[in-house]
């Protein structure tokens, strides 16, 4: 069955080219050769991504130009830097793009940065230099089907904890952000990234941004809003903080390749209930499986919300979920197999769980 869905596919590709060739040829060409839609995406992302609007227009903008197709045919048809501290959803961007666009959260290129802190890792992406072991291979870490994608969609491509990589690594991906081209250090391979999508992401300066958010919540709210103000016109603020730091990490001719600097904001308790309602429902996908549901009440929530650390956003709550939640939750299941409607309580200041809802 993989066979014949890969033969399907490449036939709808074929189709997809001719039929994209013969409108070009009579100067009718009026839909985008990309078979996504923009508004799709976004609503998937809206779902998941919580207190990020600023960062998910920008993400919009990006995606109306990619399928309007009309972007250049000399360099990736975008490059997006995500900032911001850990747990507030960059990652997550990426995985949910690739699963509107693709049906999977994994059908992307993925390459950790912090597994190239060393100069010489600049060889994993490069391949080995003529002379050296490997140098004929040809040997990446680049998934190049992932990277060049189809005629239809778009390659997506990742490079998560950009920071943590070396100098010389980060200087491999130049040509890449410019040119859209990376050629092995060999000369036997060329990588092409022009139909790619590349999303990188950093939590350089987040530490310090913290810090002065911190500082700012200890406020009464009067003084809070004043500080803020005057923090902002000193460029003091949180994001003067990050870009100050960005720009001591990278160089400008790096920077000067990016086309959308987004910056993700800390996860505060505000959205707490809205990320509880996505791990729920998470969880419940999974025990969909089973045949099972899962309800939350007001005391549950309570408690999983009990002293967030802002510092880790949503990671934090996920936590909760799988080292607070889910071994109450899995006990019950196996002591009670039967029972497919569950309902979380407290009860004397510990979770339950109970076979139906209450009433409250």
């Amino acid at each position: 069955m993989p066979f014949i869905n890969d033969v399907l596919e490449q036939n709808r590709e074929v189709n997809a080219q001719q039929n994209y060739a013969q409108a070009a040829s009579q100067q009718r060409l009026s839909t985008s050769r990309f078979v996504f839609e923009p508004k799709v995406v976004m609503q998937h992302l809206r779902a998941r991504i919580i207190g990020q609007e600023a960062a998910l227009g920008e993400i919009e903008n990006m995606l109306n130009v990619v399928k309007a197709d009309f972007s250049s045919l000399e360099r990736p048809l975008s490059v997006t830097l995500m900032l911001g501290s850990t747990g507030v959803g960059k990652t997550e961007t990426v995985r949910l793009i690739s699963e509107a666009i693709y049906g999977r959260p994994d059908a992307f290129c993925r390459i950790d940065m912090n597994t190239l802190a060393q100069e010489h890792y600049a060889a994993a992406l490069t391949g080995a230099p003529p002379g050296y072991v490997g140098s004929k291979e040809g040997t990446t870490l680049f998934d190049i089907e992932a990277i060049q994608g189809s005629f239809s969609k778009p390659g997506i491509v990742l490079f998560d904890e950009l920071e943590k990589a070396s100098t010389e690594v980060i200087r491999s991906l130049l040509n890449v952000l410019d040119s859209g081209t990376l050629t092995l250090s060999s000369g036997s391979k060329t990588i092409d990234f022009k139909n790619s999508l590349i999303f990188m992401t950093s939590n350089v300066g987040a530490r310090q941004a913290q810090s002065a958010l911190n500082y700012f919540s200890r406020l009464p709210k009067p003084a809070q809003r004043l500080c803020e103000r005057l923090a902002e016109q000193w460029g003091k603020s949180p994001k003067h903080q990050v870009e100050n730091a960005l720009h001591q990490q990278f160089d400008p001719e790096f920077l000067n390749r990016i086309d959308r600097i987004l910056h993700y904001q800390p996860v505060d308790q505000h959205w707490l209930d809205a990320l509880i309602d996505i791990e729920l429902d998470k969880l419940n996908s999974r025990l969909r499986k089973q045949g099972r549901q899962v309800s939350l009440d007001a005391s549950t929530r309570a408690l999983l919300s009990r002293q967030h650390r802002v510092r880790f956003g949503a990671r934090d709550l996920a936590r909760k979920f799988r080292t607070q939640l889910e071994p109450v939750l899995a006990r019950f299941i196996l002591e009670h197999p039967e029972q497919q409607q569950l309902h979380l309580c407290v009860k004397n200041r510990q979770l339950s769980v109970m076979a139906h809802p209450v009433d409250s």
